[in-house]
């Protein structure tokens, strides 16, 4: 059991015999009355997003999750497939369980794969990746006063701004947590 006042982005708990993942978290105190806690969750199954209020002192049971350290490998369709570097097993996860995951993960990028009991129920990627820059605007000369950024595309189709002297083909990393450009990889 977890209290909700513990509850945190990213930990999932079972409610009415569904997985919810928690994607926001408020805690609220009024002048009068107990306080309250405000939740965004995910249905880790379903994909569709619920809000709910909890007394600060209500308890939910934690799901009890297991990882494995998985590669990906491809994408077909709404389904990514990924390999268990032990056992080379395949296991396909469906696009609404990797989630905001997918714009992180290249080919051969190792994840950890989130099962609850033999069900794959999603994934999560390091806090920085690494990724290729597929395209972006050559930068101007002279236009270095201040920090100037420019739109680059990743490998895997994310938008990151990057300072003017990127160019295509670099490889960059990428901070997951806030999706912006830390550094040159």
């Amino acid at each position: 059991m977890i209290n909700v006042t513990d509850m945190r982005k990213g930990v999932t708990v079972e409610m009415d015999g569904n997985l919810y993942q928690v994607l926001d978290y408020a805690h609220i105190k009024n002048a009068r009355g107990s306080a309250q806690v405000k939740v965004k969750l995910r249905d880790v199954r379903g994909g569709h997003i619920i809000d709910k209020s909890f007394q600060a002192t209500a308890k939910l049971p934690r799901a009890r999750l297991e990882r494995q350290q998985v590669q990906f490998l491809y994408q077909d369709g709404d389904l990514f497939y990924f390999m268990n570097n032990e056992t080379y097993d395949q296991t396909p996860v469906n696009v609404n369980q990797v989630a905001e995951a997918a714009q992180y993960l290249a080919e051969n990028a190792t994840c950890d794969l989130l099962t609850y009991g033999d069900e794959a129920i999603g994934i999560e990627v390091s806090a920085s990746v690494v990724l290729v820059v597929a395209d972006t605007e050559p930068g101007v000369k002279g236009d270095t006063a201040s920090g100037a950024t420019k739109p680059a595309k990743m490998e895997s189709g994310l938008i990151v701004n990057v300072p003017l002297f990127i160019n295509p083909g670099d490889k960059l990393k990428i901070d997951t947590r806030s999706g912006e450009y830390t550094e040159r990889a």
